[in-house]
């Protein structure tokens, strides 16, 4: 057993098993957390952000942290091996990852902070109803990229077509494609920090555009 084989395959399970908690955590927020949070009464509520949100995003942000971590050591090992899926892939893994601990996690805790402040008798901070719709909208974003970006890091070695291709090679994926497919994400993630929900208020909504934005690049990476 050669150490350089060993280390890249220790860096792939700690990947997937930091992967699986952050993802894991991200659908439990976003299929079942606010959806029970919308049925519930507000002493409930209040009670669980302030004590089991806390704990939950404790896992959400170091499991986003250590995927990314152990993702980068991984693609250094996989580097001539890199193809366009694995690319997109990365690209929505990593914007996820921002949107983690730029957006969420600090819009959370004007959110926690406010709500203990209420379960100690005090005041609401003004704040915090932005604070919670901003970090909605980011982890909504988070939810509909997750779905692409699980698809193309699998294509990565399992899909072929023009995205498997090396990176390097003339006959890949289009300048073009690459291009568009780079803005369309893009466009994506500047609504996550200045737009709306939209489709996505939903779970099924959610679902149905992430599903319909790993078809709209499949089939630009193929086509153009």
């Amino acid at each position: 057993m050669e150490l350089e084989n060993l280390l890249s395959y220790l860096f792939r399970w700690i990947h997937f098993f930091a992967g699986v908690t952050w993802i894991g955590i991200l659908y439990y927020f976003n299929f079942v957390q606010t959806e029970f949070f919308k049925e519930t009464d507000a002493a409930t509520k209040s009670s669980a952000i302030s004590k089991l949100v806390p704990r939950a995003l404790w896992w959400f942000r170091y499991g986003a942290l250590l995927t990314f971590i152990s993702g980068l050591a991984l693609a250094g090992f996989l580097a001539s091996a890199v193809n366009f899926y694995i690319m997109i892939g990365m690209l929505m893994g990593t914007l996820m990852f921002l949107n983690v601990w730029l957006i969420i996690w600090p819009a959370q805790k004007i959110v926690i902070a406010s709500t203990d402040s209420v379960i100690a008798g005090g005041e609401a901070d003004p704040a915090a109803a932005g604070a919670l719709a901003k970090a909605g909208l980011a982890s909504r974003t988070n939810t509909l990229f997750s779905l692409p970006m699980l698809f193309f890091m699998g294509a990565s070695s399992h899909l072929g077509g023009t995205g498997r291709l090396p990176m390097s090679m003339e006959d890949g994926v289009s300048s073009l494609a690459q291009i568009l497919c780079i803005i369309i994400i893009l466009g994506l993630q500047f609504n996550a920090i200045k737009g709306k929900q939209g489709p996505m208020t939903s779970v099924v909504g959610v679902i149905h555009c992430g599903i319909a934005l790993g078809a709209v690049l499949l089939l630009i990476m193929q086509l153009l």
